[in-house]
């Protein structure tokens, strides 16, 4: 089974429904949902997807948003090691490195991001929503 890790941006395309890209996170939510893939959201992402729609769309959506990741997606840790070893790619996006340590810790398949450039010292593949959904399995038709 295919292991991603959705970056914060992504998982946010879903939770405020920004399209275009809100169906993409959705299908590979829903692939997650469905036992297809495993998806992985980095512990530290939380309280960003806490905060952002708090200011968008209000505590009460906020509060539902944790809720979801929390009770849908897998969570990886953010610990000592995790965090030395994102200081150890030297990008210049913390951020961006701390999702690649929590990818390598959770030993995925590939970084599902927006942003490629933001994770160019991955040694995870990093790919496009858009491309994670075409490799997600076909059911038969009926």
């Amino acid at each position: 089974m295919t292991r991603y890790l959705l970056d914060t941006s992504v998982i946010l395309d879903l939770l405020l429904n920004r399209p275009p890209w809100a169906a993409e996170t959705a299908a590979l939510w829903d692939a997650h949902r469905n036992g297809h893939i495993r998806a992985f959201v980095a512990a530290f992402s939380i309280p960003t997807i806490f905060y952002i729609i708090r200011k968008q769309a209000g505590l009460a959506a906020a509060r539902a948003a944790v809720h979801a990741c929390l009770t849908t997606l897998d969570v990886t840790a953010t610990d000592r090691t995790t965090l030395l070893t994102a200081q150890a790619f030297g990008g210049t996006d913390f951020e961006d490195d701390l999702q690649i340590a929590c990818a390598v810790q959770a030993a995925v398949d590939g970084i599902v991001t927006r942003d490629p450039k933001g994770f160019a010292a991955s040694p995870i593949p990093v790919i496009s929503p858009a491309s994670a959904v075409a490799a997600l399995p076909r059911s038969p038709a009926p």
